[in-house]
């Protein structure tokens, strides 16, 4: 496939593409005049979901190879470490087909294993949602066998968004709804506008919440309301999402729509000076630990602690404590 350059309207990043994945440029500058704008369009390599026809498949393949759903950027300069993941598919509100599922999945295999990652942000670039659930034309078009399939990938995709190492942050400024907000429940942390509904709707449709949300809503605000929630299908807006633990931050929406996303930013950039690998311990110790009784909780810790000790991260923080300077972490 030839590749095409096209000019991106991005700050502060260099970009490298191909279909569902943008990486960073990392052997230096190319040779155009402003490289912080440029990506280039490499050939597809999505996958595709067992249990749909072949023909159905080089469909879907096709269509993932011509346009891009989920893009990785990747920011520099004081924000180096940060990364953002973007949904941008506007035809069809984000909504969780074959091509974005199998899109997102590969740029988490990408993302799981970079160290240089400190913090990742999920926000979507369609205005007034960040991802609206289920395609359910697309589900329309499946056999029971096929539907199963489709939402085990799902719920595998939101285990690899749950089980990234560094911390997540959805970013919610519109409506995340069914899948969507399950989406955001993966992540560890989540902002939003006021404005935004937000809601587990699945037995609104003769369905239960089945990418994780029946699992981790319970886990997040308590089982009777969670219950409460999903029985009803209610939506909740970002103030009462917030009184109910269901997100971290609220804050009104701005007039170019992103409120959520600066709050998730502004976190962000309170997580990246931290020790990435004492971080990242962290997060698994807490993750890890929930799940079992405390004793075997406090077995996690200890390892999880261990692993901390022998790093150059840990020597740099007692070293800028006793010299009263800040430290300069470099995850090593």
């Amino acid at each position: 496939m030839t590749a095409l350059l096209r000019r991106l309207a991005v700050p502060r990043c260099s970009l490298w593409r191909w279909p569902g994945v943008i990486l960073q440029d990392k052997h230096g500058p190319t040779p155009h005049p402003n490289p912080r704008d440029e990506a280039r369009l490499l050939p597809g390599q999505g996958r595709s979901l067992t249990g749909y026809s072949r023909a159905h498949s080089c469909q879907l393949h096709t269509e993932a190879a011509a346009a891009a759903e989920v893009d990785l950027k990747r920011l520099d300069g004081e924000d180096d470490g940060i990364a953002e993941v973007l949904m941008s598919r506007h035809a069809a509100r984000n909504a969780l087909g074959h091509a974005f599922v199998s899109q997102m999945r590969e740029l988490m295999s990408t993302l799981s294993s970079d160290s240089a990652v400190r913090v990742v942000i999920f926000r979507s670039l369609v205005p007034g949602v960040f991802c609206a659930g289920a395609d359910l034309k697309e589900r329309a078009l499946m056999n029971n066998s096929e539907s199963d399939l489709f939402v085990h990938s799902l719920r595998s995709l939101m285990t690899q968004i749950a089980s990234l190492p560094m911390p997540t942050i959805a970013a919610v400024d519109g409506a995340a709804l069914g899948g969507g907000l399950e989406l955001a429940l993966a992540c560890d942390l989540r902002s939003a506008a006021y404005s935004a509904q937000m809601g587990l709707i699945e037995t609104t449709r003769g369905l239960l919440p089945g990418a994780g949300g029946s699992q981790r809503l319970p886990r997040m605000v308590g089982m009777t309301l969670a219950k409460e929630l999903i029985f009803t299908g209610r939506r909740v807006g970002g103030q009462t999402a917030l009184e109910m633990g269901l997100v971290n931050r609220a804050v009104e929406q701005n007039q170019t729509g992103d409120a959520a996303y600066r709050e998730a930013l502004s976190l962000a950039r309170e997580i990246l000076p931290q020790a990435p690998i004492a971080v990242r311990m962290a997060k698994e110790a807490m993750n890890r630990g929930f799940e079992v009784d405390i004793s075997s909780a406090m077995a996690i810790e200890r390892m999880c602690y261990a692993r901390v000790i022998p790093t150059r991260d840990r020597q740099e923080g007692m070293a800028a404590f006793i010299q009263k300077r800040p430290p300069r972490y470099i995850g090593e």
